[in-house]
């Protein structure tokens, strides 16, 4: 073989082992092993008689700070850490910044026998604000995030300087449009088979319109290095627990209530519907239009301001970085 193209053909070898090494990294069962762009701290903590410890980030403002603060509430399929260009786009701005993990869920706690409500995440969010001092946010969810940060809007309105969503779940009710419902027993079975490729698959066909960048492979291996490292089971099974409450908590029948100034911001090509694979074809072809149900859930909440990116998916922060933070300085 020619010595220029055996060289070129080891490069590209040791290129692709590296880059499937990377995507088959494991990590422990609080993420141990994963850089997050911030150093995170811990609040410790009793919830239903267990002690647990949320992991969260705490960013001072980069500049001159404005006084304000904006709590980041992760997708289930996501982390903190995912956060990274919003949280540098803010602090520059002047912005405190807060990025908890949820018990249950990344560098958190992942407790056995525990109720997960987003009553209960809403109220441990709460607690751990408190004990930073912090009397009141703008509070900003994505996905599953979005879903907790409307409960944490209800249940503490008066702690709630503003409520952004950012493509949230719960928009519909899955369970009352025939989707039918899945025990936790039959979730966790399929946690339990999560992998690089199935997150991959999954967010390629529902959060990205069929079109992939490699800077998302770093978080779908963030999750499957937890799927795949020493507490998969518990992970799995903790998933299994959240997924049960996204689909039997929608808060879609609450969004007259909210009674903060709300920004909606919605990718419009997004297609997510927890559960829409256990649906008939005809129901599935129905759920997930976010092109409709951001306009349907601008106007079911009060004074509601609705951003929406055409071309974009379940992740605008992700997806098209520069066109969200844009947006979402201006409105803020």
């Amino acid at each position: 073989m020619n010595p220029v193209r055996l060289c070129l053909s080891a490069a590209l070898l040791c290129f692709g082992t590296a880059a499937l090494a990377d995507t088959q990294q494991t990590y422990g069962p609080e993420l141990q092993g994963f850089d997050y762009p911030h150093p995170v701290k811990r609040f410790d903590f009793t919830s239903q008689g267990k002690p647990v410890s949320m992991a969260y980030m705490d960013v001072a403002p980069a500049g001159t700070a404005n006084g304000r603060t904006v709590v980041l509430l992760h997708g289930k399929n996501f982390c903190g850490a995912t956060w990274q260009g919003t949280i540098d786009v803010l602090t520059k701005a002047g912005f405190r910044v807060v990025v908890p993990d949820q018990i249950g869920f990344c560098a958190s706690t992942k407790p056995e026998g525990y109720q997960f409500s987003f009553h209960q995440l809403a109220d441990n969010t709460r607690k751990l604000l408190a004990s930073l001092g912090i009397e009141k946010t703008t509070v900003m969810g994505h996905s599953m995030g979005g879903m907790l940060a409307a409960r944490y809007a209800l249940s503490f309105p008066a702690a709630t300087e503003k409520l952004v969503m950012a493509n949230p779940l719960g928009l519909e009710d899955w369970k009352a449009k025939g989707v039918p419902y899945a025990t936790i027993d039959q979730l966790y079975q399929g946690e339990l088979k999560t992998s690089f490729d199935s997150i991959k698959g999954y967010q390629l066909k529902f959060y990205y319109n069929g079109q992939w960048k490699p800077e998302y492979d770093r978080w779908v291996a963030m999750q499957a290095g937890l799927y795949g490292g020493p507490g998969k089971e518990i992970v799995a099974w903790n998933q299994a627990q959240t997924s049960d409450m996204v689909f039997t908590q929608p808060v879609v029948y609450e969004f007259g209530d909210i009674a903060v100034p709300t920004l909606l911001v919605v990718g419009m090509t997004d297609k997510t519907a927890p559960g829409a694979n256990r649906a008939a074809p005809e129901v599935a072809r129905t759920l997930g239009n976010y092109a409709e149900l951001g306009k349907a859930t601008a106007k079911a909440i009060p004074g509601a301001r609705l951003i929406e990116f055409p071309g974009l998916g379940h992740s605008p922060q992700v997806e098209a970085p520069e066109t969200f933070h844009k947006a979402l300085l201006e409105a803020l």
